[in-house]
């Protein structure tokens, strides 16, 4: 027998429900027994649903999907089908019930058939699962929804899948059937992570007639309703905001045969049934992605279709009652197309660059060319060059000295070295230990040092009067100020006048460290004429008489900036920081390779015997004499040595070459190493320039400074010395 109101119900097991629901029991009978069966599955514990849903979950589902497929309902049909949804929303009220709906492929069609707007109640209930099962759902579960809500929709012959979530939003007497629909149009539309797809499917809706139901919803006064409608405009002010994100460097600029062709299609359209597709059409076209290569494709293949669609051979208009979705997978055919379009770019590209590199080939042979011409006319010059070395080195026989006269026998001679080194400062591995100068000993250079380089006295010379009339001019200047020289007092004033900043605005600057103002020609301008500290404490003292001081002594207003020198040194150090850095990495390659073939080089061994030979000889008598060694920093300095006295006579960097011919040390070899690219000076000259012109020649040969500096920094091969 069937299932009567009882007080016994609720202890009923689920093997007996399992049993009513498949013996077929009468319409009157199933109502009883759903009845007692949702109360049951509310109210027991989750095991007792377990037990339940291994086979009753299918009875519930089979007796639902037999009452949707009657044609004709009866009133006690409907209310059988709201009893079904009801005990499917008890069964799912926890994870293994949920578990089990989403296992069963017929649960979310026969959900999505009983979206019925006549039965406002169970679509209520309907819609609500629906909802729950969207956000707390597997990861495709969205996908399994549209595809049943799509399903159900052409089995009814439905225009638009969406039409009957629509309709019950217009039924304004069921407020919680309208409140649960719009609850189910945001958990569709904010689930997608895609932004194109919620796009599509909010303006699906819209287009359904969400779009006029809209205003009238939010005119009802209902809390659970307006916070619906919050969520959705929200949500549809964020993706239009990302979307015009996405499309703000494209511009409406329509040519005038396109925007006229516009209206025409606007205005056919307007206020016609038609309009809502249109205006579909074009919002998806903004959907298209803004690539080089995809978008032309996707527009060639849009235009294809359409043509497709629109021009038959037959005449005849497409069968428009056909439902089914046009399943074609593009992306094929949008990646050959896009494959094509770079295909074409890069053969144009190509026979760009094949054109351009038969240019520069012609170019490299004519250069080529041009490089062996040159190398020739090299090899010539060097061939002359060294006939003429030859030629020179016949002629050293000759006495250049004849005219000179001799000198007394008690004169000196000029001192050579300004520094020595200590025998404490020489350590076991350093060059000096092994210097054999000795080697260079010879009477007839000691006869021609003493006569090039004896001292005499040398009378004063008067001052001139102009001289004398240019001191008392600026001894007159010196009086017109207070605490400056009148050079210092120039100086400044050059200085000030070339930068035209107030005083004051310049303090600003340098206090303030404002480094769009600062630069680095101003800092070491103002380092280099700012007066001393002694000055400028002076100046201060005379702050109250700012009127009345001269022009650079007003610029004392600096004064009052605490350790301003320390300051400025400190700007001038950071504008100039990176590039000192720059600056510092390629010297210290240059240098560590010039350390290295200079410890190598045995002509520069003798070239340093040499000079201490010399310079033992020159310095005997003295403190200096008999020095075991000399700074390296030295031999930029060998040229000052002048003999006094005698014009045009010879100075220590002439001797130095003269005396090492005898030991084949030539002056060539000496260009070699003291720098062969010496600015203006030619070879012919070297000899000649080299040492007696430091300032001209051994200054202007970076080669020469960058090998003795190196020296200087690694004293592991000479003992420690003076930097330059």
């Amino acid at each position: 027998g069937g299932l009567k109101n009882s007080k016994h119900e609720c202890t009923l097991s689920s093997q007996e429900y399992i049993h009513e629901l498949r013996s077929g029991i009468s319409d009157e009978k199933l109502l009883n027994c759903l009845e007692s069966l949702r109360v049951s599955l509310t109210s027991n514990p989750v095991s007792w649903v377990n037990n339940f849903g291994h086979e009753g979950l299918g009875l519930l589902l089979d007796a639902l999907e037999k009452l949707l497929d009657k044609k004709q309902q009866e009133s006690i049909d409907k209310k059988n089908q709201h009893k079904l949804i009801q005990c499917l929303k008890a069964f799912m009220n926890n994870k293994y019930g949920l578990q089990r709906i989403l296992g069963d492929e017929r649960s979310l069609l026969l959900l999505s058939r009983a979206i019925d707007p006549k039965q406002p109640h169970m679509m209520t209930e309907t819609v609500k699962i629906l909802s729950a099962i969207c956000i707390v759902g597997e990861e495709n579960i969205l996908d399994k929804i549209l595809g049943a809500i799509t399903t159900a929709a052409e089995r009814h012959n439905r225009e638009e899948r969406f039409s009957q979530i629509v309709e019950g939003l217009e039924n304004h007497e069921f407020i919680q059937l309208q409140v649960a629909c719009m609850q189910l149009i945001n958990a569709l539309v904010t689930s997608p992570e895609d932004l194109d797809f919620r796009i599509h499917l909010r303006n699906e809706f819209l287009r359904c007639g969400l779009k006029k139901i809209l205003p009238a919803l939010k005119d009802k006064e209902n809390d659970e309703l307006d916070i619906q409608l919050r969520v959705f405009d929200e949500n549809k002010d964020e993706d239009h905001f990302e979307l015009s994100h996405r499309l703000n460097d494209i511009k409406a600029e329509m040519e005038y045969p396109l925007r006229k062709l516009f209206h025409l299609l606007y205005n056919m359209v307007k206020d016609t049934s038609s309009e809502n597709y249109f205006l579909s059409i074009l919002q998806h076209f903004l959907l298209i992605r803004n690539d080089y290569y995809v978008r032309p494709q996707y527009y060639k293949i849009i235009e294809e279709c359409v043509s497709q669609i629109v021009l038959h051979c037959s005449g005849m208009d497409p069968d428009f009652k056909y439902r089914g979705r046009m399943d074609i997978n593009f992306t094929h055919l949008v990646d050959a197309c896009v494959d094509k379009a770079k295909v074409e770019e890069s053969e144009k590209k190509a026979a760009e660059f094949s054109r351009k590199f038969d240019e520069e080939f012609t170019a490299r042979q004519e250069a080529q060319a041009e490089l062996q011409r040159r190398e020739e006319k090299i090899k010539e010059l060097e061939s002359e060059v060294k006939q003429l070395r030859t030629q020179v080195i016949k002629l050293d026989h000759i006495n250049f000295y004849t005219e000179l006269q001799p000198c007394s026998h008690r004169m000196t001679l000029e001192m050579l070295f300004a520094f020595q080194i200590e025998p404490q400062e020489i350590g076991e591995n350093s060059f000096w230990v092994k210097a054999e100068e000795d080697k260079f000993e010879d009477p007839e250079l000691f006869a021609k040092l003493a006569l090039t380089f004896g001292t005499q006295m040398k009378a004063k010379k008067p001052v001139e009067e102009s001289e004398e009339k240019k001191a008392a001019q600026s001894k007159k200047k010196i009086k017109e100020l207070r605490v400056l020289d009148g050079k210092s007092a120039q100086n400044l004033s050059i200085f000030l006048g070339s930068f035209r900043l107030p005083y004051e605005e310049i303090k600003n600057i340098i206090l303030e460290v404002d480094e769009e103002k600062l630069s680095e020609s101003l800092i070491q301008n103002l380092v280099k004429n700012l007066p001393e500290q002694k000055e400028l404490n002076a100046l201060a003292e005379l702050k109250d008489e700012y009127n009345d001081l001269a022009e650079p002594e007003q610029f004392g207003v600096m004064s009052s900036v605490k350790m301003l020198r320390a300051r400025l040194n400190g700007i001038l150090f950071r504008l100039m920081f990176e590039e000192h850095v720059n600056n510092i990495k390629p010297d210290i390659m240059a240098v560590t390779l010039a350390c290295e073939e200079l410890k190598k080089s045995e002509s520069f061994s003798k070239l340093l015997e040499l000079v201490l030979f010399l310079g033992n000889y020159m310095n005997s008598g003295s403190r200096n004499a008999q020095s075991l060694g000399f700074n390296i920093s030295f031999l930029c300095k060998v040229g000052a040595v002048q003999p006094q006295g005698h014009q045009g006579r010879q100075c220590p960097g002439q001797a130095v070459p003269r005396a090492g011919r005898a030991e084949g040390f030539t002056a060539c070899t000496l260009g070699v190493l003291m720098g062969r690219e010496m600015g203006e000076h030619s070879r012919g000259h070297l000899n000649m320039n080299l040492f007696c012109a430091p300032k001209e020649a051994i200054s202007a040969s970076a080669e020469f400074r960058s090998l003795c500096f190196a020296f200087c920094y690694y004293n592991s091969f000479f003992t420690p010395v003076t930097i330059i």
